[in-house]
């Protein structure tokens, strides 16, 4: 296990991590056991990395947890997963107020079963007045329902006269998100080697840096996570500006 960054990435930690954590069918697959002993296994790898992601600072953890497309997998599969998040929730509730990390939820959290709702909310509020660090679940989450959510709360503000049409700009649209008080995020992984977002934080990964992997999720490590830590402390993030103008703001001499 690591146990201490190297400077060079310590220095250049993404504030918001989100993964996309793809694989686990695959990963039991493989080995010839049900779904769920992936995902299973999984919840286990998500033990390790939210715990190595506090220890080395980053504050924002986004995990895509189930997605409004989940919904369409066999019934045995989702109630073996809702089974999963309320054994998951109640057994690291110790965990995440002793390390400080606050736990959120964004998606559609009505959709979930009440049972789940009920040790989610518990959970979020015993958690609400931690300050380290923040771990997001993505939960019936879906980037185009988030994006309708908000423009539909602002079209309503805008007829009943709180906002006005030339008040709207991409600011304005951003207070409307889930994540209206959370940074975009700096980097996205995805597990499993699908090169797509899969419907996942599409407004917020603009300049997102994304990083694909192989590993399947319920492989993905430790020390898989600081290889994409030590990919990412390497790139420019230049958000439309060139690298010239990046140098440039660094020493202090941009006009």
């Amino acid at each position: 296990m690591v146990q201490k960054l190297p400077d060079h990435i310590l220095h250049n930690l993404p504030r918001h991590l989100a993964i996309i954590m793809d694989g686990n069918g695959r990963w039991a697959k493989k080995r010839f056991l049900p779904r769920i002993i992936g995902h299973r296994q999984g919840a286990k790898t998500v033990k390790e990395i939210v715990t190595a992601a506090r220890r080395w600072g980053i504050r924002y953890l986004t995990l895509y947890a189930f997605s409004k497309e989940n919904w369409s997998r066999p019934k045995e599969e989702v109630d073996a997963l809702m089974d999963l998040l309320s054994e998951y929730l109640q057994r690291e509730l110790d965990e995440l107020l002793g390390n400080k990390i606050r736990l959120r939820a964004i998606g559609d959290i009505e959709d979930l079963p009440p049972r789940v709702r009920t040790i989610l909310f518990d959970t979020m509020n015993r958690t609400s007045k931690n300050y380290e660090m923040q771990l997001i679940l993505a939960l019936s989450y879906g980037g185009r329902a988030e994006i309708a959510r908000a423009a539909k709360r602002l079209s309503l503000d805008v007829l009943q006269g709180k906002l006005r049409p030339d008040d709207v700009n991409e600011n304005t649209f951003k207070s409307y998100l889930y994540t209206s008080d959370v940074p975009d995020p700096d980097l996205i992984i995805r597990t499993s080697g699908e090169m797509r977002l899969s419907n996942f934080l599409l407004y917020q990964a603009a300049y997102s840096e994304l990083y694909i992997t192989d590993t399947l999720w319920p492989d993905f490590n430790e020390n898989e996570l600081l290889k994409a830590l030590e990919d990412y402390s390497r790139r420019e993030r230049r958000f439309g500006k060139t690298s010239e103008q990046i140098v440039l703001k660094c020493t202090g001499n941009e006009s």
